[in-house]
């Protein structure tokens, strides 16, 4: 091989190794900062490119999909119950300010972190534990507001923030559950009281309405009595009676009622009647006959005059 062929080879390989340096693929997603000895030069985006070799290097691989953050603080609320809380922020470069964010921020993630807890112990604070749990999504997007505008300056955009959780001491958790318990067995004593005053209302309401319906079948039956007696002496007085013996017959009919009425009672009674009847019964009849008209003679028929002061 003679010298001339020799340094063709050398050259070649020299231009490919040149040629290799020189060019370079930026991946999707991604944004490469080139630098020239040592200063910015540009940002260069997905692709092929080309630099000028052991002058133009990369100074960082910035990666611009969405990043995740957790944070964990522990604060207090307005009525003074330590929490735990854990927020999730989701950011990423912007496009337009990749290189600074590569130059303000050393660590965009801390930096990141530190305004997430401050963002958080200002406004938890600012809420009872309720409202912490009611207004969690409405805490959440003035952290986002806040955090967002601050990372902003250095180029960074806050997607979304998330609190995924509000977690209250061991001791909070079985008072709430307490409270929680008094408070359904409260309403739960409420609504059995209720229930029953219902049933003891209506039971009356059916109380009443039976004994108005009672009364009023009494009614009906003493005055359909009183109507066939009525037509009894009516029919005795016609066939030429007087009212004395149709008196007599009534008072009879009356007494013999009784008596079947007390013999078909389902209680067991024992009752003394007199023995001759109707003779019995005719002793009955005067003997009442006798003290109406006694009363009546001993009733005074004037009244007594009242007496001089």
């Amino acid at each position: 091989m003679t010298p001339g062929t020799i340094a063709l080879i050398v050259v070649a390989v020299l231009l490919i190794v040149v040629l290799c340096c020189s060019c370079y693929i930026v991946p999707q997603q991604q944004a490469y900062i080139i630098e020239r000895f040592g200063k910015f030069k540009k940002v260069t985006f997905a692709g092929i490119h080309v630099k000028i070799p052991f002058v133009d290097q990369i100074a960082m691989k910035t990666n611009m999909r969405v990043s995740q953050l957790n944070v964990k603080i522990e604060t207090k609320t307005l009525d003074n119950v330590f929490v735990e809380i854990v927020a999730s922020t989701q950011y990423r470069v912007n496009a337009a300010d990749v290189a600074k964010a590569y130059y303000e921020l050393r660590d965009p993630a801390g930096q990141l972190r530190a305004y997430m807890e401050d963002a958080l112990r200002s406004a938890i604070p600012m809420l009872t534990l309720d409202d912490a749990f009611a207004k969690k999504d409405s805490v959440a997007a003035d952290v986002q507001q806040t955090v967002g505008a601050e990372m902003m300056r250095f180029g960074f955009t806050v997607v979304k923030t998330l609190i995924t959780s509000i977690d209250p001491s061991p001791a909070v958790k079985a008072a709430m559950d307490s409270i929680n318990a008094a408070q359904r067995e409260k309403e739960a004593t409420r609504q059995r009281a209720e229930a029953q005053r219902i049933q003891i209302e209506t039971q009356a309401a059916a109380e009443a309405e039976k004994v108005r319906l009672q009364g009023e079948g009494q009614a009906n039956y003493r005055r359909e009595i009183a109507t066939g007696i009525v037509d009894q002496i009516k029919s005795l007085q016609a066939v030429g009676m007087d009212i004395t013996e149709v008196n007599n017959v009534v008072l009879f009919n009356q007494y013999l009622d009784v008596l079947r009425s007390l013999s078909d009672s389902p209680n067991g009674k024992t009752v003394v009647l007199p023995a001759s009847t109707p003779g019995g019964y005719r002793d009955l009849y005067e003997q009442m006959t006798n003290a109406m008209l006694t009363a009546q003679e001993n009733a005074p028929t004037t009244m007594p005059p009242a007496p001089r002061v």
